[in-house]
């Protein structure tokens, strides 16, 4: 499958479409449609997928940038090595760390199709993120389409309804070779995927346990944190390796200016619940601007809770009712218990949800998966 991009130097942008690529072509790197019937890989144990790149997905898409093609065709490839230079600047450790990414999910609903999530808003933040590092934005109806091609080509790949699902990578990074500080002179957009299970290891409604960072902070006003850039989140394993073997789940950072307020967790936002009453810390450019984030929101706004925008305490947080995190790879997740300078404040009994999270988790899975009726637009079927 290959696909129309964007003219960086003209900025006139073509339909990203199919360019004459048959499916019996696209099928060729898959085997996951017999006789007009979808199959599963029948190697894959869908009962014990965790989340990882045990189970990665066949094939890929890759498309290239430079300044005097603009975005050329990109192309459905069996899954591979990324052939770069070292002076590449792409943020694989080399250089200067021009790199953003995505995270998707593709699942199988219960009208038997697949599916996935609202994806015009992963285009979007791909498209701000690339303007914030200097990079040519892939246009939209790319980007979707070529989300579309690789689930096409990796349907194998997708767990069977209730077991998971395949999670998808969108990567955009400056490829081209440079020395001196500066943007790169040509980019790479790949995607590439793989069957995954519950992110955190309890399980998907499994409660988990944070603590509160106050030596490190995630971000800071006027930097990229609200950017899903490559070099927002490797400065977070010391903390989140730290608080592991300390027995969390994970931390949860506060604000640079006053270490008064949450932020976010490592990969997460968060929310605090008092009585009908959802808040969340806005996004005022240290906090990524989460797909599930918006889409919790909506809903809950729709379910009669007041939902607002504002800073929230650690104090505040410590005296709530409940706690969670939204994110396309933990859903919606049961904050079991937050400790504080030496303080933990239990939320729920062990392997117990909140019964706020459980309820926003509950409506939001049901519409992911075509079991209860959803915002138009949000589920978007994929043709294999």
């Amino acid at each position: 499958m290959q696909l129309r991009g964007l003219n960086a130097q003209t900025g006139s942008r073509c339909n990203a479409v199919h360019s004459g690529v048959s499916r019996q072509q696209l099928r060729a790197y898959s085997t996951a449609v017999v006789g007009g019937q979808r199959k599963v890989k029948p190697t894959i144990d869908w009962d014990t997928l965790g989340f990882g790149l045990k189970d990665t997905a066949s094939s890929m898409y890759v498309a290239n940038w430079t300044a005097e093609t603009g975005w050329q065709r990109g192309t459905i490839q069996p899954y591979g090595p990324l052939s770069l230079l070292p002076s590449a600047q792409v943020a694989a450790g080399c250089n200067y760390g021009q790199s953003i990414f995505e995270g998707m999910k593709a699942q199988e609903s219960a009208k038997g199709r697949i599916v996935i999530f609202r994806p015009d808003k992963n285009a979007e933040r791909f498209g701000n993120g690339a303007v914030r590092m200097s990079m040519p934005p892939v246009p939209a109806d790319m980007f979707v389409e070529a989300v579309k091609s690789v689930v096409a080509s990796n349907a194998d790949y997708v767990p069977p309804k209730g077991k998971g699902s395949l999670y998808l990578r969108p990567l955009l990074m400056g490829t081209g070779a440079i020395l001196g500080l500066g943007p790169a002179p040509s980019y790479t957009f790949a995607i590439f995927g793989a069957a995954v299970g519950a992110y955190f290891k309890g399980g998907q409604l499994t409660p988990i346990n944070l603590v509160v960072e106050e030596r490190f902070h995630r971000a800071a006003p006027g930097g990229m944190g609200g950017t899903k850039a490559a070099g927002n989140y490797s400065p977070v394993l010391l903390t989140q390796l730290e608080a592991k073997q300390a027995g969390f789940s994970d931390v949860v950072y506060l604000d640079a200016k006053s270490d008064t307020y949450l932020e976010e967790v490592s990969s997460c936002n968060i929310f605090a619940v008092t009585g009908k009453t959802l808040r969340t810390p806005p996004l005022s450019g240290t906090i990524l601007p989460g797909v599930t984030r918006n889409s919790i929101l909506a809903l809950a706004a729709l379910r009669g809770y007041t939902v607002i925008e504002e800073p929230v305490t650690v104090t505040e947080a410590m005296e709530a009712d409940e706690l969670f995190t939204t994110g396309t790879a933990v859903v919606v997740c049961s904050v079991g218990s937050l400790t504080y300078r030496g303080q933990r404040r239990q939320f729920t009994a062990p392997d117990v949800p909140g019964p706020v999270t459980l309820e926003l988790y509950t409506a939001l899975t049901d519409i992911q998966s075509e079991s209860a009726e959803g915002p138009a637009g949000w589920v978007v079927p994929v043709q294999l």
